[in-house]
């Protein structure tokens, strides 16, 4: 990977990983794109450490209250909400590490659209819980959106805001908690890789590569939480969602038909 491939890579990422469009499934789109090998798990999981740092900056508050108060109903709403994503990690590790080489892309950015959508509608109503009022039931609902939305192509950002406001929240707090929720999923990925790390290395991608990009991925990821908020405050998540089905569409005629990049 070449310094100018891992600035793209950085940029894709730090973008794509806080607005609704799947981070994952741009990082497989643009390795095509690029033709890059190695490692793609474990890449992913050093360029998601970026966006980590971008969420620890914008919620900075949020996560010295939870630290400072380990029992408090927002720390035990993130640790329920995180268990569904482990449990599909745990239990279904071959097939998630088998949709990283795009196989389902298409069809989970075609999920987001659907997702993206009924969040725009749902979101159009008037109130919604805020963070206080959230329920053990809220933090499930965001957790199995988090645990379906590791297939590549299905957003994380969009799955969580989606399950969120279905449950009964409101627009802003179920981004809120939705950001939050990345922090120990993004900690856990890096955890389930480990193994790689030690008996695979970083493969064809150079270490400096990796730093260039987590660095990048970090910069960019500030600013795209920030434009996510404006986003959601203005309900304009269907813009996202023609996005996505475009996309989506695109890749299954790619894969089947066209082989411009797959």
């Amino acid at each position: 990977m070449s310094i100018f491939e891992a600035i793209i890579m950085g940029l894709v990422q730090g973008f794509t990983e806080f607005l609704p469009v799947s981070s994952s499934g741009h990082l497989v789109l643009f390795r095509n794109i690029f033709n890059i090998t190695g490692s793609p798990i474990l890449f992913e999981v050093m360029v998601h450490l970026g966006t980590l740092v971008a969420v620890c900056i914008v919620y900075w508050k949020d996560i010295k209250y939870m630290i400072t108060h380990p029992l408090s109903r927002q720390t035990i709403y993130l640790v329920i909400a995180t268990i569904p994503a482990i449990i599909a990690a745990l239990f279904f590790d071959d097939f998630i590490e088998s949709t990283f080489g795009g196989r389902y892309l298409g069809f989970g950015y075609l999920i987001t659209a659907a997702f993206l959508l009924f969040a725009w509608n749902l979101g159009s109503r008037k109130g919604g819980r805020r963070m206080r009022h959230m329920t053990g039931k809220d933090a499930i609902v965001m957790g199995v959106m988090q645990a379906i939305a590791i297939v590549p192509g299905i957003s994380r950002s969009g799955s969580t805001l989606t399950g969120g406001v279905a449950s009964g929240l409101d627009r802003k707090t179920a981004v809120r908690f939705g950001f939050l929720m990345s922090i120990p999923a993004i900690l856990g990925s890096l955890v389930f890789s480990l193994k790689d790390m030690l008996t695979m290395g970083m493969g064809d991608i150079g270490i400096f590569s990796v730093i260039v990009a987590v660095i990048v991925a970090a910069a960019s990821g500030y600013v795209a939480i920030r434009f996510m908020l404006r986003i959601v405050n203005q309900n304009k998540l269907w813009a996202f969602a023609i996005y996505v089905a475009v996309l989506g569409i695109f890749v299954i005629c790619d894969q089947w038909f066209l082989h411009l990049i797959f």
